[in-house]
């Protein structure tokens, strides 16, 4: 290494050349701040002193009114970092910086360095550890036992160091000449050149191939990497990664201290480890994404109810506004129904007074004279009396009126709410019973029917909870009635089930409100249960049992040869098919009680036996 002016040259095995003695391959000139000592990558002394002379930065990160990147400040001491290390929080400061933090715990306990010591020898020794806070984010981290020193370097720190160097501190020397200004810059030797040596550059076999790209359009990108140097081997770059210590080494370390180690170019492990840290920076960059998903979801539900809220309360007023609506209504129909009350009784009451007037006071000339139109007058208030119960009003407290909360209301705003205003009110003559269990029935057996309510408009009343009362009467025995069940399938139906213990007529009332619906009273007809056969319907025993001789039948019919039952053709045969338990010749009938069995069978059988 030799010192030329104000700047540090390196030979390093890229350019040729001769140096005490010794054949270089390259040559490499690195600016002031970039090199280190032969064991550690630390300060040079004039490092230190320009180091020591850098104003304090503010809390903006302005040097003389320019703003500096935040990325090369340190956040403890508010200047560009010198000589960054990394945290194991992954928090870069100055190792001075580091060195100066007050220990959080200092533990003493068995340690293995890593095979960081360039030997891969591993080496136990009893150190304190010491452990401190993160400034940024007081986690607690442990400093290697050799110091701050012993921390991993931030090149990419020093890079915006450098790069933030070069915009503050104007125009660049050429890194080989050291006199003229650098143009350009080669991306494999990592040097700024001037234009005369950048022709040199170009002219050389084993540079000729560098890419050079210019020093202007990498300022203006922001980006101007500097070279990773070898702490044991000054002036060497870090091109080869040793797999088993799982370290970056130089071509020396590689040939000296890993000469027994699978070494290979960096180029070809990067996509394996960047792969590898990549995969954990997914996982935090997919709980981030999730994190943001969750809260525009949230935002979405939260932009939802208010809206949804909105729609609710539009519905609220519009349904406040109906009902509104129906008192009107119904106080209108209330005033008409009172002023219709009251002319039919002034009506009713002048003719009857005239009536009596009439027969009191009249002689029978007057009364016979008057007869007439007397007559018709009544007659007419009597056929076109006032109807009590008109549809158009319901007879009850207005319970008609009602609040379905689970009836969809359809969509107010974009949004389906539920809940209307029932208005509809039953009318008697309009409602319906339906079933087979209203006309006939079986004793013994559960019938059924539905009574179906309605308005005056013939439609469905879509609510239940109407007063609904079903009474079942025998006819001719006042004191046998039927214990009814009636079942409110809150649509405006309702079920009504019984089940009777003796047969005949009965009178079956259905009431709604105290009264009759249209049609009632109907008959009920109940009929007594038949008797069940037991045996078989068959043309003869012979034939049914296969001519078993202990088959016997119901019938009068006999067979000679031993036989028990009836055959064809044979004496007291019917003549046709019959049942065998009491030989029946209708197959769908009541079988025949055992007193007429016994009048019409002097044998008395009453089934086959099968065999």
């Amino acid at each position: 290494m030799q010192k030329e002016g104000s700047r540090e040259v390196s030979f390093g095995p890229e350019l040729g050349g001769f140096h005490g003695g010794r054949l270089f391959t390259g040559l490499f000139v690195a600016p002031i701040g970039s090199t280190r000592s032969p064991q550690k990558q630390t300060m040079s002394q004039s490092e230190q002193k320009e180091n020591a002379e850098q104003p304090t930065l503010n809390s903006e990160h302005e040097q003389n009114g320019v703003l500096v990147n935040p990325k090369a400040v340190c956040n403890v001491c508010r200047r560009l970092y010198r000589d960054p290390k990394i945290l194991p929080c992954l928090h870069t400061f100055c190792s001075d910086c580091i060195g100066q933090l007050e220990p959080f715990s200092v533990s003493s306990r068995s340690r293995r360095d890593a095979p960081g010591n360039g030997r891969g020898e591993a080496l136990e020794e009893d150190r304190p550890t010491v452990t401190v806070l993160c400034p940024d984010c007081d986690t607690e981290v442990d400093i290697p036992p050799s110091g701050p020193g012993g921390l991993t370097t931030d090149h990419l720190a020093l890079d915006d160091v450098f790069l933030e160097t070069l915009v503050t501190d104007g125009p660049l020397g050429c890194d080989l000449c050291g006199e003229g200004d650098a143009k350009s810059r080669c991306d494999v030797c990592c040097v700024n050149l001037c234009e005369f040596c950048c022709q040199a550059h170009r002219r050389q076999k084993r540079t000729a191939s560098h890419p050079i790209q210019c020093l202007e359009e990498l300022k203006s990108r922001g980006r101007l990497c500097r070279p990773v140097l070898c702490s044991l081997h000054p002036g060497q770059e870090l091109r080869l990664f040793c797999q088993p210590c799982d370290l970056p080494v130089c071509l020396e370390c590689a040939a000296m201290l890993h000469r027994d180690h699978h070494c290979c170019p960096t180029r070809d492990v990067i996509d394996r480890h960047g792969d590898r840290i990549r995969e954990l920076v997914t996982v935090e960059v997919s709980q981030e994404a999730l994190q943001a998903r969750v809260d525009a979801t949230a935002n979405e539900v939260r932009v939802f109810a208010r809206a949804y809220a909105s729609a609710v309360e539009a519905h609220c007023l519009s349904l406040l506004h109906r009902l509104e609506e129906l008192r009107v209504q119904r106080r209108n129909q209330l005033h008409l129904q009172r002023a219709q009350l009251q002319q039919a009784l002034l009506d009713v009451g002048g003719g009857v007074e005239f009536a009596e007037r009439l027969l009191s006071c009249g002689s029978d000339a007057e009364i016979l004279s008057a007869k007439g139109v007397t007559l018709r007058r009544l007659t007419s208030l009597a056929k076109n009396s006032y109807d009590p119960n008109p549809a158009t009003v319901a007879t009850d407290d207005s319970s008609g009126i009602s609040f379905m909360a689970r009836e969809p209301a359809g969509d107010v705003e974009g949004y389906p709410v539920v809940g209307v205003i029932n208005s509809k009110t039953v009318d008697l003559s309009k409602c319906t019973v339906e079933g087979e269990g209203l006309q006939r029935g079986v004793e013994g057996q559960q019938g059924y029917f539905a009574l179906v309510c309605r308005d005056s408009a013939g439609e469905q009343v879509a609510r239940g909870g109407e007063h609904v009362l079903v009474s079942i009467v025998h006819k001719e025995k006042k004191n046998c009635t039927l214990e009814t069940t009636v079942v409110d399938n809150s649509d405006g139906s309702y079920r009504v089930s019984y089940t009777p213990e003796e047969s005949g007529t009965y009178s079956v009332w259905v009431c709604v409100k105290a009264q009759h619906v249209k049609g009632s009273p109907f008959l009920l007809n109940v009929k007594r249960k038949l008797r069940r056969h037991s045996g078989t319907f068959h043309c003869c025993s012979f034939c049914s049992s296969g001519g078993a001789k202990e088959a016997r039948c119901g019938c009068a019919g006999t067979m000679p040869g031993g036989f028990k039952g009836c055959g064809h053709g044979h004496k007291g045969h019917p003549g046709k098919p019959h049942w065998s338990c009491c030989g029946s010749t209708a197959e769908q009938s009541e079988c025949l009680p055992r007193s007429v069995l016994a009048a019409v069978s002097p044998r008395g059988h009453l089934r086959t036996v099968e065999l």
